[in-house]
């Protein structure tokens, strides 16, 4: 049975070193991978260069997507109080850029590399996405991926990702497999549209990617759409309809969660005669600004949330997907092992009945030749063991041709990952120690069965004390025992820019 390498050993030991510091109850959750991990050894699901801890960020995640000269940058830059990020009106970055803290005041820009090699961080092992792509992408990570270090303190306990502007109809491939995949490693989505475009409609293909593809995930509520620069607005007849247009043309892919934003930058924001619209859209950005940073700011304890429920999702999608599809590709398997089979056994009767039909000279020179092997018991012993060679060849060779017809059918219906994945378990349950006629997948184990529900479990168990850290049902902890209060977040309510400033 395979198991984890060295590599993925120590990475493991490294990521438990440092929760042991930030976050004691994730440790167990590392642990619950380790164990949910070995059952996919045994099953065939993971290489051992894999483990399920891997495959998910460990730290809190903001991703920041949107068009192109839709302020992503520009908001990256407010919310760390640092210009970190270039700013301007054309696309001024190509890459997806992860910015982490650092103690340090030197800001650091480090290549794609930093990202690929450790898996902490979001794009750990990128590379071999990227060269699923196109052959020879793997090798040019640093054109797509860049780390860049800065002193804020609003970095601290959290990840952001700024993306480079979108436009659907000329991104490459590997940046939309980037794209959907900072999607779903995110605590927090937030998705940036410009206000200056009057026509939404004109995008539809960028709404279609950045808006439609959300509407049937369960975690749509992580997604924060924001139009940006609605100060432009201000000299229209009725700003209000600019937001609208916006909210319909979302609506239209189908998206009906989610929160929707006005805000623009005050430093660069055109100038509002009308003192009392002025008022309006500051109080209205004020407000939505101030409910975006909270979301951010809640993203550690989402996190939290995330990773526990990804052990428990791991966990049921062996039972509920893997062990099924396994076992309908192993009966697909031996119905065809036992077609090749009787295949052999009618031919061989055919034989037997052709011989019937032979001219007699040649039939009492058979007969006589098999009379004279019957004679002689190690004639006997020796025909056995070519008839049960033979046999057992024609055997293995349905086995294997029957192996093959199944492993097209598992390429042919499944992308590369989940091909790869579903022909290694496979390939486990064709073994020649293997009977065809077992039937439960291999690895699947009466213990296996037994530690895949002490981990689902656990995972409710860590559930319960994320609750009794972050909760307080009956009212009877001090708030400065658990966590921080949360600052009050205002509440906007009626139309999406009010028309006068509240008293």
């Amino acid at each position: 049975m395979a198991g984890p390498n060295k590599t993925i050993r120590k990475q493991l030991k490294s990521l438990e070193l440092h929760l042991q510091e930030e976050n004691p109850i994730l440790v167990s959750a590392v642990d619950g991978f380790r164990q949910l991990s070995r059952i996919g050894y045994a099953m065939g699901l993971l290489s051992s260069s894999e483990s399920y801890a891997t495959q998910i960020p460990w730290w809190p995640l903001v991703s920041v997507l949107g068009t192109f000269s839709a302020g992503k940058s520009t908001f990256v830059n407010q919310y760390l109080s640092y210009p970190l990020q270039d700013t301007g009106n054309q696309a001024v970055d190509d890459k997806f850029t992860v910015v982490c803290y650092s103690g340090e005041k030197e800001i650091r820009t480090l290549p794609g590399l930093a990202l690929d090699a450790d898996p902490r961080f979001p794009f750990y092992q990128t590379s071999d996405e990227l060269e699923k792509v196109e052959s020879g992408q793997g090798n040019r990570v640093d054109a797509y991926l860049q780390l860049k270090t800065c002193n804020s303190e609003a970095l601290k306990g959290r990840i952001v990702i700024d993306s480079p502007g979108f436009d659907a109809d000329d991104q490459r491939s590997a940046t939309l497999r980037l794209t959907n995949h900072i999607i779903d490693l995110s605590d927090l989505v937030l998705v940036f549209f410009d206000a200056r475009h009057p026509e939404p409609g004109a995008m539809s293909d960028t709404l279609a990617h950045l808006v439609g593809a959300t509407k049937d995930r369960a975690d749509s509520s992580k997604f924060l759409y924001i139009l940006n620069q609605i100060d432009t607005t201000a000299r229209e007849d009725n700003p209000e309809q600019v937001v609208g247009a916006w909210q319909r043309a979302v609506a239209r892919e189908g998206l009906t969660a989610g929160r929707f934003y006005s805000i623009y930058d005050s430093e660069a924001a055109v100038p509002i005669e009308d003192e009392a619209l002025r008022r309006r859209f500051e109080w209205k950005r004020d407000q939505d600004l101030s409910e975006i940073h909270h979301r951010i700011e809640r993203v550690s304890v989402e996190r939290a949330y995330r990773i526990v429920g990804a052990l428990e999702k791991r966990a049921q999608e062996i039972e509920d997907h893997y062990v099924p599809a396994l076992r309908g590709l192993v009966a697909r398997w031996r119905r065809g092992v036992l077609m090749w089979d009787a295949g052999w056994l009618l031919l061989a009767a055919l034989i037997g009945v052709g011989i019937g039909f032979l001219p007699p000279s040649a039939t009492n020179t058979l007969t006589h030749g098999v009379d004279l092997a019957l004679a002689k018991p190690l004639y006997i012993l020796i025909s056995g063991v070519v008839v049960a060679a033979i046999g057992l060849y024609l055997h293995f060779l349905a086995r294997r041709w029957s192996a093959g017809k199944v492993l097209g059918e598992i390429r042919r219906d499944n992308n590369e990952e989940e091909g790869e994945r579903l022909s290694r378990a496979f390939n486990r349950n064709t073994t020649l120690w293997r009977s065809i006629f077992d039937p439960d997948p291999a690895g699947w184990t009466g213990r296996n069965r037994k530690a895949l529900k002490a981990i689902i479990r656990s995972a409710n168990q860590l559930v319960q004390s994320l609750n009794d850290r972050f909760t307080d049902p009956s009212g009877k902890r001090l708030v400065a025992e658990t966590v921080e209060p949360e600052k009050p977040v205002p509440v906007v309510t009626g139309e999406v820019m009010p028309r006068e400033e509240p008293v």
